[in-house]
């Protein structure tokens, strides 16, 4: 088999359900619509810890937070814990290195501590500082790299590029998502083999900001999209907060413009998808769309994600490879540390990936429409379908406190721990998929039952929850 080509577009901070094709939001995507038509659609993907950092890290390595060492955001306030991606991880993209792939890095990284004297620029100027450069021997064999850590002015967005030190960070007059489909686009040409080495295979990350708070930051134009839909029409989800409440008022003031940015960057994506078809690449090349986390927006009294409810656990996950992925929806409960073991035994470098790993991979059920299981089905010829996606929320400083969580392909089980005392909380997500009432209380043998399965998923993770179990 030919090496195929990666492009790996992921976008911050987009729930699942915000695709036109589901007809679960009033949101604008034809170019996903179209995407979802040509590929695999996977309706039930976790970002296992929705927040920018960990998720990130699980997306690397393969591993999930207490093995890779994130278990929080990288900022400086964790930096004295570790908390950033550690050199010595052997991560996909330096297995694609070892094996003669081009690698390009565009967009925000999120995966450096801060570290003084600060970089000077917005996201650093309050107590808690975001942004870092990262130096060449720790991006993991992207060669090349136009990337920041998190910078959130989407409409005069910061970069490094490659050869940039740490001084030598940039600025852009135009939206982010467009400006790096520019450069995406120019990557994807290759004009005089400027960007990669055109003999030979490439793997290109493309990690778009919004829609990303704060919401403001949209071109008109898209917003313009949404003129002919009123407030009320836009707040369609029965979870809403009323009007004329905090969380309700906050939903709607912001959800014009979340959409907005959404279908910004579908126009965005869609742009990036007739590149690579002008390149004559699109047969060759495994196309995936996602999203670090969701986002909450108000819903649930939630200001966006870091929280176990579906907007914010739930995110979108769409895979094209034609001729070898066929078209359908499937219910598989992945995780963000399944990806990266899934894409390299896809790509035919299974071998390669190393102990380590915590992810599992599903390449065989991504391949075969014919092996199609209900979540309900847990064995096929290609072996076990997981049964449930594990959830966590930790404190640096406290690591065997927080929240740690289940969702299944039914019920989401949350225990939050804090100075001694543990709250369970218990949605049934089939006869309450927005997650309105906790029935915990009234199921106990329910929640023994998950939690047996949680402490399976604690263990194999080596959390410290476990050894400081109440």
């Amino acid at each position: 088999m030919t090496q195929p080509n990666l492009l790996f577009v992921f976008v911050d901070q987009m729930r699942g359900q915000a695709m036109g094709f589901l007809g679960e939001e009033p949101v604008r995507t034809p170019n996903l619509d179209r995407f979802a038509s040509e590929g695999l659609v996977l309706d039930s993907v976790s970002a296992t810890y929705p927040i920018c950092s960990p998720y990130r890290a699980m997306l690397m390595t393969g591993k999930y937070p207490h093995a890779n060492r994130v278990i929080s955001n990288c900022t400086s306030k964790t930096a004295p814990y570790g908390v950033e991606l550690q050199e010595e991880d052997r991560c996909w993209s330096d297995i694609l290195k070892e094996n003669g792939y081009s690698l390009g890095y565009i967009g925000k990284w999120h995966l450096d501590s801060p570290r003084e004297p600060y970089v000077d620029c917005y996201n650093n100027r309050g107590e808690t500082k975001w942004n870092e450069w990262c130096p060449p021997h720790r991006r993991h064999g992207f060669d090349f790299w136009y990337s920041y850590g998190t910078y959130d002015h989407h409409d005069r967005p910061m970069y490094w590029s490659t050869h940039a030190t740490r001084d030598e960070f940039h600025f852009v007059n135009q939206w982010g998502p467009e400006h790096e489909a520019d450069l995406a686009i120019d990557y994807l040409h290759n004009e005089d083999g400027t960007y990669r080495d055109p003999a030979g295979p490439f793997g290109l990350v493309v990690s778009m900001n919004p829609p990303h708070m704060p919401y403001d930051r949209v071109p008109q134009r898209y917003v313009e999209r949404y003129a002919d839909l009123s407030d009320e029409q836009l707040c369609t989800r029965p979870d809403i907060p009323p009007a004329e409440t905090e969380w309700g008022d906050y939903y709607r003031a912001n959800i014009r413009n979340y959409f907005a940015m959404i279908t910004g960057i579908d126009e965005q994506f869609g742009r990036i998808l007739a590149a690579l078809e002008d390149a004559g690449l699109a047969e060759e090349t495994i196309v995936v769309f996602t999203s670090d986390h969701g986002n909450c927006l108000g819903i649930h009294e939630k200001i966006s994600k870091n929280n176990h409810y579906e907007e914010s656990m739930r995110v979108p996950f769409i895979i094209r490879w034609p001729g070898e992925i066929e078209h359908r929806r499937d219910d598989l409960l992945l995780s963000a540390p399944d990806i990266y073991p899934t894409l390299m035994d896809l790509m035919g470098l299974g071998e390669a990936i190393p102990d380590a790993v915590e992810g599992t991979s599903y390449a065989d059920i991504f391949r075969r429409a014919d092996i199609f299981r209900r979540a309900d089905i847990l064995r096929s010829d290609e072996g076990t379908r997981p049964t449930s996606q594990l959830y966590l929320w930790a404190d640096p400083e406290r690591p065997a406190e927080g929240r740690r969580g289940l969702r299944t392909c039914k019920y989401t089980l949350m225990v939050e721990r804090q100075v001694g005392e543990e709250h369970i909380t218990l949605h049934d997500n089939g006869a309450d998929p927005y997650q309105l009432e906790n029935i915990a209380p009234d199921n106990p043998t329910l929640v023994a039952s998950l939690s047996e399965e949680l402490n399976r998923w604690l263990r194999k993770t080596n959390d410290p929850w476990i050894s400081a179990a109440l």
